[in-house]
């Protein structure tokens, strides 16, 4: 009975060891995993850097030509009032054209008789001057 008791510790030792060395091994696997994850997080957290400095500079540099956009809009609005005060002069002109051409169409409806009697006796005095020579 006693060879039985030493059988089993025997096999219980084997199968400690066998165990063990698998265990070991799935450490071993479990270790290098680990190191390649790592790895991959420092590349990653280098590539952020990277995009985080990029992101930066572009972020500053929209900036600077939002804020050229706006001065340079700011120097337009002088301009546009510029255009505009020409355009309400232009419109102004046009009102007082269209007024003087109307006065002169009153003017013209209101002579037409004497402006007739005028052509009639400048065409009397040149027949009569015609018929002298």
């Amino acid at each position: 009975m006693e060879v039985l008791l030493y059988i089993a510790a025997l096999i219980a030792a084997v199968a400690f060891a066998v165990l063990v060395v698998y265990l070991a091994m799935t450490l071993k696997a479990s270790t290098r995993t680990l190191n390649n994850v790592a790895n991959t997080l420092e590349g990653l957290e280098k590539q952020m850097q990277g995009i985080t400095t990029e992101t930066t500079e572009l972020l500053h540099k929209t900036n600077a030509l939002a804020e050229d956009v706006n001065q340079k809009t700011a120097k337009l609005d002088g301009l546009f009032d510029g255009v505009k005060g020409i355009g309400e002069t232009v419109q102004d002109f046009n009102q007082t054209l269209k007024q003087f051409s109307s006065s002169i169409s009153r003017s013209m409806a209101e002579n037409q008789d004497k402006a007739s009697q005028a052509v009639t006796w400048g065409a009397a005095l040149f027949d009569f001057i015609k018929k002298r020579k």
